[in-house]
């Protein structure tokens, strides 16, 4: 089975390319959702983010404290990077088991989409990269219409993303600048893994 990862900086479209995946019968791992799932659920991830930050990590009801950790947890680059430690290799855990399910279950390739492919060091994890790309002011403007967040707050996190927009030498583009077709792009792709 291959496994493909679906990469891009913040509102490049990755979702758009998964959901085109998922609507063609493919599975995508979405590490943002699972990450999370990972932090309230795993008991491990749970114990070691309450070790660093404190117990007021967690709710009273057990879920995670989203605004204190992101308080705590954003503030400097030691702090990120302690949480980072905690949830990254916790989700590559994630990731092959789950990739061994779709192997077991007969899949000829299954998708991770992720946003820090590299910081994560997922790329290891996968045979080929699919990096979509869109112009950086389509990007702000897709982020601040579903998010609220300002131009500049969009291209922060942009910048904090750095590492990850260069295309690597074998990874493939998909475009998606609201004027080149996706579903062509996605399908020439496919066509490439068989």
């Amino acid at each position: 089975m291959k496994l493909i990862a679906i990469t891009g900086g913040i509102g490049s479209g990755k979702s758009v390319v998964s959901r085109m995946l998922q609507v063609m019968g493919y599975e995508v791992y979405d590490c943002d959702s699972r990450a999370k799932r990972l932090m309230n659920e795993d008991a491990l991830v749970r114990d070691q983010i309450v070790s660093a930050f404190g117990t007021e990590s967690y709710c009273a009801d057990g879920s995670l404290n989203k605004s204190y950790l992101g308080s705590v947890a954003f503030t400097d680059e030691q702090s990120l990077s302690r949480l980072n430690a905690i949830v990254h290799p916790a989700t590559a855990r994630d990731i092959v088991q789950w990739a061994e399910q779709q192997a077991a279950s007969g899949a000829d390739a299954a998708f991770v989409e992720t946003a820090l492919l590299r910081t994560a060091r997922l790329d290891r994890l996968v045979d080929h990269v699919w990096h979509v790309t869109a112009p950086a002011l389509v990007r702000i403007d897709r982020v601040r219409v579903r998010s609220g967040l300002t131009a500049q707050q969009v291209r922060d996190r942009m910048a904090a993303q750095s590492l990850e927009e260069a295309l690597a030498p074998g990874e493939c583009a998909i475009v998606n600048d609201d004027k080149s077709a996706v579903m062509p792009q996605v399908a020439d792709l496919l066509a490439k893994l068989k």
